[in-house]
């Protein structure tokens, strides 16, 4: 229980917490180049697991961050996670970027995963056309900050500027418009810098994956999955539905009021979701 330090193969060290009793539960946060924000997540399962979130390599606590930043690496560094806390098996779950790298591992090590928990993710095909009619929502939700926004993306930002830059765009996420600037100020977590150099490196090599490959991989993938997304989520539902008919194994559930963070707008409904599919009450 609690912070812990996590040896890699190359003797990265990253930081680990874990909450809890009970079988082990990993999940990933997203990105890449952020940190874990998952603490709301583990609240709703750490009754009946022991949940351990950790902050990837170069990112948030874990200060090695000269990389290498690739999915095989990621991939490695959360086994080397898993076999810290000395779990054969996990319950494994993922938001966003996080969902894929939980399953890249997934399939990699299928032996090593009970279930997967897949929230939020971007599916197989993302620079195939869901990332074009993301960017075409998120400039819609932009507004008349598009133009700040754009000015601010091109060039060296100041800590001011990089607040700013991270308000408008983190509020873009939020399904209830009315509030998305209160709830993206509320949450907004500037302890830490985000490793631009892990996002760049690992979305370039996102994007030369081949979508064919993968689904094909996924299709003999026989672990239980649940596609968790939130119907107001600026990255379109559609993306996931390549990934969904390649599964053998799957369940979808859409929450109606949520955007890309439901444990922010949906909380109840979330928790309702994922320890229904783990099979718990629940609960309170």
């Amino acid at each position: 229980m609690g912070e812990t330090w996590v040896t890699t193969d190359d003797g990265a060290r990253l930081w680990a917490e874990s909450s809890g009793h009970g079988p082990a539960l990993v999940l990933c946060h997203g990105g890449p180049g952020y940190w874990d924000t998952l603490g709301p997540v583990a609240a709703m399962l750490d009754d009946a697991f022991s949940v351990v979130r950790w902050d990837q390599r170069g990112c948030g606590r874990s200060p090695d961050g000269d990389g290498p930043y690739s999915i095989a690496q990621s991939v490695a560094d959360l086994d080397a996670v898993r076999a810290h806390f000395g779990a054969e098996r996990i319950v494994l779950g993922g938001h966003s970027w996080g969902a894929s790298l939980a399953l890249h591992y997934a399939l990699a090590h299928p032996e090593r995963v009970e279930t997967l928990l897949y929230s939020c993710g971007t599916g197989l095909e993302w620079a195939h056309g869901p990332r074009q009619a993301y960017g075409v929502e998120r400039s819609t939700r932009l507004g008349d900050d598009l133009a700040r926004v754009t000015e601010l993306d091109d060039r060296p930002r100041t800590a001011e500027e990089e607040h700013e830059l991270r308000l408008l765009m983190d509020a873009t996420n939020y399904a209830d418009r009315s509030r998305a600037r209160a709830l993206a100020e509320a949450h907004l977590d500037e302890r830490f810098a985000v490793n631009w150099a892990a996002n760049a490196s690992i979305n370039a090599e996102t994007k030369a994956v081949d979508p064919a490959v993968l689904a094909s991989a996924c299709a003999g993938l026989d672990v239980p999955v649940l596609v968790l997304q939130g119907a107001g989520d600026p990255r379109p539902l559609a993306s996931c539905d390549t990934l969904v008919a390649a599964l053998p194994r799957v369940t979808r559930v859409i929450l109606p009021d949520a955007g890309h963070e439901p444990w922010h707008e949906a909380p109840t409904a979330m928790r309702v979701a994922l320890r229904g599919f783990l099979g718990l009450s629940a609960g309170a």
